[in-house]
This record gives structure tokens, C-alpha cells and sequence, in this order.
């Protein structure tokens, strides 16, 4: 049995100019685990959604609030939470951008983007936490 990666952990001020130094350390980690480009850019994209999630909706910019980004990796897996210290949210409850009358809205097309590029995407119970995981080959 392969052993269990170690949690890496980053903490984040409510800022939006965070999340490039976020990404690129992710990033260096997925690339040398063997994550290709393809596999790279789905990454990026889910990460830069979930952590604006966070800042704006989650923490509203308030710089007294942080956002934790945890992740793990290996060979075959990425796994990253993003958890924020707002209020929290229903995902369920968030409208479907792809219904005609909400194709003008900008809301929850970052959810929507985290689902499609993603292999898995939960929500915590409490709504302050997503965590995504991305298979290697599974595009």
C-alpha cells in the first residue's frame, strides 16, 4: 500500500492578489507528481475559482478573515480544500447558470467550472469548505 501524502497548508489573506502565489505552489506540486498541462489547467481553473469564492462571497474581503487551502498529492491524486471564514452557503441553492433565465447572471458559474474540470467536488455541511480532487487521466 502506497503511503498517504503529507497535508500541505496555506494561509491566505482576504485578498485576490493571493491567489496567484496559491496557484503556483500547487501547481509546482501536481506538476511534479505528473500532472500534465491539460490536467494542470483544469487544476488551476477550479483552484482560482474556489479560493475568489471564498475571499468574495465567503469572506467579503474582510482582511481580519483568512482562507485556509489545504492539499495533498501523489502520483495519481490531487486533493485541495479551500475553507473560508464567512458564513457559508447552500450549493444547492445557488442557480443552475445554464437555464435560460439565468444565462445573463454571473453567479455559480464557478461552481459550475469546479464540476466539470474536477473528478469530484463536495461541499461541507456548513457551506465554508469545498474539496476537489483530480484523478490523473481523467480528463
Amino acid at each position: 500500500m502506497a503511503p498517504v501524502p503529507a497535508e500541505d497548508r496555506l494561509v491566505l489573506e482576504s485578498r485576490l492578489q493571493e491567489i496567484a502565489r496559491a496557484e503556483e505552489t500547487v501547481l509546482a506540486a501536481a506538476a511534479d507528481h505528473g500532472f500534465d498541462e491539460s490536467e494542470c489547467f483544469a487544476i488551476r481553473l477550479s483552484l482560482e475559482e474556489a479560493l475568489t469564492n471564498a475571499i468574495k462571497h465567503g469572506n467579503r474581503f474582510q482582511q481580519d478573515k483568512r482562507v485556509e487551502l489545504t492539499y495533498r498529492v501523489d502520483n495519481e491524486r490531487l486533493e485541495i480544500t479551500v475553507t473560508d471564514q464567512g458564513g457559508g452557503f447552500t450549493p444547492n441553492q445557488v442557480p443552475d447558470p445554464t437555464l435560460d433565465e439565468n444565462l445573463e447572471r454571473p453567479s455559480g458559474r464557478g461552481i459550475m467550472l469546479m464540476r466539470a474540470f474536477m473528478t469530484e467536488v463536495a461541499f461541507s455541511a456548513d457551506g465554508q469548505s469545498v474539496t476537489m480532487i483530480k484523478q490523473r487521466g481523467f480528463h
